[in-house]
């Protein structure tokens, strides 16, 4: 961000105070919602507050519209777009999914090639099905003493370019779930060099454009668009997220293409907190994040010296997929105690009243904020130490990588509409995949749709589900039976 002029500008909250002028003006409502202002409804208004209520409002002239922002919006927008650096900013209000899925089908249409690494959100997944492009994936690397999917290297990058020379974009994850950054740098200028666009699904590193000591932001790395959540650690409401945009997007067409799937009746509550936490961030992010720096290095040492874990940060940068680490993410390693990172995320809400982000087959993941405490640290170094002691097994035998390289059949929008039947999970090996299967979170399809399910995807599948992970994206919600294409 600029400083100066355009600091005092970050002041500003010109949708939130648009909406507080609506408050004061006292407006009778004829319009919808049909709660009026909370008035209608009392039970939901004692339950959120006539504050919240009285700002859940309809677009009117006053207010301006998402669809088209000419006044307060846009300014929002335009102030957002100044803290980031970057051109444009578009407000979201359905999630950061909508997000990525705007930059996909922006860049691609039916049969066009995408080259992103396999473990990509499912909104990736989906906007592939949407606009019918055609993945060129490639293979993160994996930290086999983590099991985990790292990122892509330019080598990798450079290779797919080389043997998909009508490729439209490169979309890159900065950072993975776990914090993990590639060469964002190095993988945009190969791209723009070869006329690709550049994307990133930015989702957990909105941060990264106002602290220090963080991984580059993807527009300040040379991406053309990138979608970040601002709810995750930004501040902002659930489902309220920003897309960005650089000088060689069309901002016409892109908004033209948010509204393909987006909201025409967009939350005021999500956007006003958007236009608030942009504030917070730009004015007060650079001391914000030094102090969640601190609280997320403090715990990962407490945590490392429990001994059995295996808190880990910056000591895996420097290896091929991992260029950078977001030191602000507190994953940590369980398998070493003979427990799933999933069982451990069980204990710690169920026996300890504490919620963490996730837990798959070997980690779990906290998320820090400016809203945690040291306290609150050594509570779940605490529990941490009595799960280890109390219910420590014998690690042999345990499922050791979350990440199954993929064989592709089909594209996915292909193997999506296809004629499908539903096999019991166990029957389904060798068969073509018609839907995505996931454990939510992080969201990462283990089979998407038009790729083979092979044995160990079965095995991994049956693993996960019975040490409690959640299976989504079957339409079987038990997951015990899979979609597969007519042979």
């Amino acid at each position: 961000m600029t400083m100066g002029k355009s600091a005092n500008r970050q002041e500003n909250m010109p949708l939130a105070e648009a909406l507080e002028r609506y408050r004061a003006d006292r407006v009778v409502s004829f319009d919808v919602p049909g709660h009026k202002q909370g008035r209608g409804n009392p039970r939901l208004t004692e339950f959120l507050g006539k504050r919240c209520l009285s700002v859940d409002v309809n677009s009117m002239k006053p207010l301006d519209n998402l669809t088209h922002p000419i006044s307060v919006i846009r300014e929002a927008e335009e102030l957002a777009a100044d803290a980031f650096g970057s051109k444009y900013a578009f407000f979201m209000v359905n999630g950061t999914t909508s997000a990525v899925q705007a930059m996909i089908l922006y860049a691609c249409r039916r049969g066009d090639k995408i080259i992103l690494p396999r473990n990509v959100h499912t909104s990736a997944i989906n906007a592939l099905i949407l606009c019918g492009a055609v993945p060129v994936y490639v293979d993160p690397g994996v930290d086999r003493s983590l099991g985990i999917a790292l990122g892509m290297t330019p080598e990798a990058v450079e290779r797919a370019i080389r043997e998909n020379p009508d490729a439209r974009a490169v979309l890159v994850n900065n950072p993975t779930y776990y914090g993990i950054c590639p060469d964002t740098v190095s993988i945009a200028k190969l791209a723009r060099a070869n006329g690709l666009l550049v994307l990133a699904d930015e989702a957990h590193g909105t941060h990264f454009s106002f602290g220090e000591g963080l991984p580059v932001p993807a527009m300040r790395a040379g991406a053309d668009m990138a979608a970040v959540s601002m709810h995750k650690t930004g501040g902002s409401l659930t489902q309220s997220s920003i897309l960005l945009a650089g000088e060689r997007v069309d901002p016409g067409y892109l908004r033209q293409i948010i509204n393909l799937t987006g909201t025409t009746s967009a939350s005021y509550l999500l956007m006003s907190s958007l236009d608030i936490a942009r504030r917070n961030l730009a004015v007060e992010g650079k001391e914000t994040f030094s102090k969640v720096l601190a609280l997320a290095e403090y715990a990962r040492g407490e945590i490392n010296r429990l001994g059995g874990y295996r808190a880990f940060g910056p000591d895996i940068a420097g290896s091929p997929g991992v260029f950078g680490f977001d030191r602000t993410r507190l994953p940590v390693f369980t398998r070493e105690i003979g427990l799933a990172g999933i069982e451990v995320y069980d204990m710690l809400r169920d026996d300890y009243g504490i919620q963490v982000e996730f837990g798959d087959l070997g980690n779990i993941l906290a998320i820090l904020s400016v809203g945690d405490s040291e306290l609150m640290a050594e509570r779940l170094v605490s529990a941490l130490q009595e799960i280890r002691r109390l219910k420590r097994r014998d690690p042999s035998g345990m499922f050791d990588h979350e990440y199954i390289p993929p064989q592709v059949v089909l594209p996915p929008q292909e193997a999506f509409y296809a004629k499908r039947r539903s096999l019991p999970l166990a029957d389904s090996a060798g068969r073509v995949c018609g839907e995505s299967v996931m454990s939510y979170p992080p969201g990462i399809p283990v089979v998407a749709p038009g790729e083979r399910i092979t044995g160990e995807i079965v095995e991994y599948i049956r693993y996960a589900r019975d040490r409690g992970c959640r299976i989504t994206g079957t339409v079987d919600p038990a997951a015990e039976s899979i979609q597969v294409l007519e042979e």
